[in-house]
């Protein structure tokens, strides 16, 4: 893979007069994310983990959750953040984007112009035995709908224009493809992936942006342009396929069932669950990947992040929260 440590030094330096933390292995910064985003090189990042205000919620003990006169202003915020986040990720990046389900739609349409849509997660926030939160305090009859005891969660990868289903892989091959000299139907026939119907084969799935192969269809791929005298060197696949790492042991469905973080002191109002987000970690990064989190609270991405050899960089801009974090890290330094 191409050094992601050279990515994090570059952070780094580009973070330094706003850092609070700086280790070998997570970054915290102090400041208004969208400012510090535009600072950060393009194509840095693995994945982006974040949980921005939902604003519909409306609390006072949430940074910027009532910031916003209306629905559009809060989407027109966070378009100015896709914008950035598509940049700062990976072409094979992905993105977390936790939301209310009351704003979870236009959210969806908005970052659409620049993410593919993968999933929109329900977080089902079951809670624990014998612990009912909120929902205890609540007059039901008085609500008039529903009670709102889900979360939504984006999940995204970047998207790129030049084909079908706007993926950046299938940009790649079809350009090497093309310098190598080679039609869908060669490429096929070199790599043992002809179709009878379709004369393109799975090159031409893959092109359009269908599927992906696997890592040995690629080093097939790989072998097979490079007999050509006009390519001296193809991409890893690391750095060219998005990873998903999932299986029928864990949560494979679009429904997450992890219980809320119960109620404890210096709480963050918004927090999630290590669990949570550890899982959308390992199944979408590899080790040594950077993982940013720009609304980073009490800095559970950051130490899921740690936990499984992640680099971590972390960006908040209330005081209270980042010294918090700054301790939250030092925890789990003194532990490890």
């Amino acid at each position: 893979m191409l050094s992601r440590q050279k990515d994090f030094e570059s952070i780094r330096d580009n973070l330094s007069g706003h850092l609070k933390v700086s280790t070998q292995d997570v970054l915290l910064a102090e400041g208004d994310s969208l400012e510090l985003l535009q600072s950060l090189p393009d194509h840095s990042v693995s994945l982006i983990l974040t949980d921005p205000p939902y604003h519909s919620t409306k609390k006072d003990n949430i940074h910027g959750d009532k910031a916003f006169k209306n629905d559009s202003e809060y989407i027109e915020w966070l378009s100015k953040y896709s914008k950035e986040w598509h940049r700062i990720l990976k072409p094979n990046g992905s993105l977390f984007c936790f939301c209310s389900s009351k704003l979870a739609a236009r959210l969806e349409v908005e970052l659409s112009k620049k993410f593919n849509i993968l999933n929109q997660i329900v977080w089902s926030k079951p809670n624990d035995p014998g612990f009912d939160g909120w929902k205890q305090k609540m007059k039901k009859e008085a609500l008039r709908q529903w009670y709102p005891h889900s979360e939504r969660v984006i999940f995204a990868e970047p998207a790129y224009e030049g084909n079908l289903f706007r993926s950046y892989f299938g940009n790649v091959l079809r350009d090497l493809r093309k310098k190598a000299g080679f039609t869908m139907k060669l490429l096929c026939e070199k790599t043992g992936t002809y179709g009878r119907v379709n004369h393109g084969g799975a090159a031409s799935n893959w092109e359009a942006g269908r599927n992906t192969p696997s890592s040995e269809q690629y080093e097939k791929i790989s072998n097979a342009l490079l007999t050509s005298e006009n390519i001296n060197n193809v991409p890893y696949y690391e750095d060219l396929i998005r990873p998903f790492k999932t299986n029928g042991s864990c949560q494979f469905t679009d429904v997450w069932d992890f219980p809320s973080v119960r109620p404890y002191k210096n709480k963050h109002p918004a927090e999630k669950p290590i669990e949570l987000l550890e899982y959308a970690i390992k199944t979408t990064t590899y080790e040594g990947d950077i993982v940013l989190d720009c609304f980073s609270g009490s800095g559970n991405a950051a130490i899921a992040s740690l936990n499984h050899n992640r680099l971590a960089v972390a960006i908040e801009i209330d005081p209270k929260w980042v010294g918090i974090s700054q301790k939250n890290i030092e925890i789990f330094n003194k532990k490890h």
